[in-house]
């Protein structure tokens, strides 16, 4: 059995950059190692398809959602993560994980949880 990628996905709206910012930037890093994390995107440089988008995107990817959690809630990432949250608007902002598909996932195959 493939385990399935996870990812935490974050929009921040607002950011004030200073600082807390820069000490959150240098530290994160080494929180994401421990747990086989890695940076897919790192706003804001977005081509806006639909609606609109203000504000800065970031994708980092796991090997798994044990992982992603494992990361998040790490004394290590928990003691930056108010650098972060203190800094940005967080009433415009939101931070998720999500667990992605396997190999070989089509959209079609969704159509089965609604129709069951």
């Amino acid at each position: 059995m493939t385990t399935k990628p996870a990812y935490a996905v974050a929009w921040m709206n607002g950011m004030n950059v200073n600082d807390d910012i820069v000490e959150y930037l240098r530290r994160v890093d080494a929180t994401l190692a421990p747990f086989h994390g890695e940076i897919l995107i790192h706003g804001p440089e977005l081509v806006v398809a639909e609606g609109t988008a203000e504000g800065m995107l970031v994708v980092l990817r796991f090997p798994s959602t044990e992982a992603a959690q494992g990361w998040y809630t790490s004394p290590a990432y928990q003691e930056i993560l108010p650098l972060r949250l203190n800094n940005i608007d967080q009433e415009r902002s939101f931070a998720v994980l999500a667990e992605g598909v396997g190999p070989g996932y089509s959209a079609s195959q969704k159509i089965a949880e609604f129709t069951s």
